[in-house]
């Protein structure tokens, strides 16, 4: 599912366009200087580059550069493996972070919740997991892993040019069950 419409309107268009040459030159530059300069890297390496990754507004595998350690991710956190940390080093970004909840239905994206379980009657979420990407203490992206099936993501984007408002997803349940309430008073399931 692609959250990013984009607009020839004159301002969305050129910001999007911008925002993709930056990230494709930042992944040039990474993939460049891990394969000119093995000696340099560092253990941390796979973490900071799956927070790069992730922070991708067009998804985080949008890019090759991306796949393989965005795939040996998901693999190591369905098998529970603890969330990566990057330690920008000396003068790094403070703020700058990523952590994972896993899905339930008691933290969703409302579009994922889903009536399941015996009888129909559990509330629960159609991904994983969710991957909040924070940049100067501010949500940048939010990345919904498994959802709908292995391997599928939906990123939602909050950085510059983004539209979307940043919402709390352990408040969809309430606004899911308030609308499918709504949805059977005027269907004729209510009263």
């Amino acid at each position: 599912m692609n959250l990013f419409r984009l607009k020839n309107d004159g301002v969305r268009l050129p910001v999007m366009r911008r925002v993709a040459r930056r990230w494709a030159l930042a992944l040039t530059l990474f993939a460049g200087i891990s394969l000119l300069a093995p000696g340099l890297a560092h253990a941390d390496d796979w973490d900071c580059q799956v927070l790069l990754c992730l922070s991708n507004p067009g998804g985080p595998e949008q890019y090759g550069a991306c796949v393989p350690p965005i795939e040996r991710l998901w693999s190591a956190l369905r098998h529970g493996d603890p969330f990566p940390t990057c330690d920008f080093g000396t003068g790094g970004s403070p703020g700058t972070f990523a952590t994972s909840t896993f899905a339930s239905g008691g933290y969703c994206r409302e579009g994922l919740l889903y009536w399941g379980g015996p009888e129909q009657s559990e509330l629960l979420c159609g991904a994983t997991g969710a991957i909040n990407v924070d940049i100067d203490n501010q949500l940048y992206a939010r990345v919904w892993w498994d959802a709908g099936g292995a391997g599928s993501t939906i990123t939602e984007f909050y950085g510059a040019g983004s539209t979307l408002v940043p919402y709390d997803p352990s408040q969809s349940a309430a606004l899911f069950l308030q609308r499918s309430e709504q949805s059977n008073s005027f269907g004729g399931g209510g009263q």
